[in-house]
């Protein structure tokens, strides 16, 4: 077992580089740009949303929570469709600075959390390659663990989720490599 407060350096460089690489695989790579669709009436569809009144929030279409999918009406939608999830943000401009602040935030609280299953379950000296598999197993499950959920329950495409999977492998890997080179010595 190692103390937390030994595994800073890592913590913050790996959070950093995550961070690195998900903005480079982002902008270098656009393997994520099909995993959206444009509605052939998108304006149509903003202007019906819009006189809906609807806010930011997480929409289910049709709407029916606990036995209201029970209903036979709710079912007969449900068969005719569209039957989906929305999920509306607030009006603003393309600005990502508080996106890429809360990224920033969650990469750093993910390291933390790799960190402490590490520092629990290794003692200092440990081989660099058994810090690399505990750590990126760790990392990949924090990173990519819940990313088949939202394909299964919230009908993402698979062909996007298994993009986001990749993505958290990589992220993965990278925290790794990253605490296998800093982890502390006797």
């Amino acid at each position: 077992m190692i103390a937390l407060s030994h595994l800073w350096l890592p913590i913050i460089v790996s959070a950093v580089a995550v961070f690195v690489v998900s903005a480079l695989l982002h902008m270098l790579f656009t393997y994520h740009n099909s995993d959206y669709r444009k509605f052939s009436n998108e304006d149509d569809v903003r202007a019906a949303i819009n006189q809906g009144g609807a806010t930011a929030g997480q929409y289910i279409l049709p709407y029916a929570v606990g036995t209201g999918f029970k209903d036979p009406v709710v079912q007969q939608k449900m068969k005719e469709g569209p039957a989906g999830f929305v999920l509306l943000r607030k009006p603003s401009g393309p600005e990502m600075g508080p996106a890429l602040v809360q990224w920033f935030v969650l990469t750093l609280v993910l390291s933390c959390l790799v960190a402490y299953v590490a520092a629990m379950t290794l003692a200092p000296g440990t081989d660099h390659m058994a810090v690399f598999r505990v750590v990126t197993a760790t990392a990949f499950l924090a990173y990519a663990g819940s990313v088949a959920e939202e394909s299964i329950w919230r009908a993402v495409p698979w062909s996007a989720g298994i993009k986001a999977i990749f993505d958290g492998l990589v992220f993965a890997l990278v925290t790794g490599g990253l605490f296998a080179v800093m982890w502390p010595a006797q």
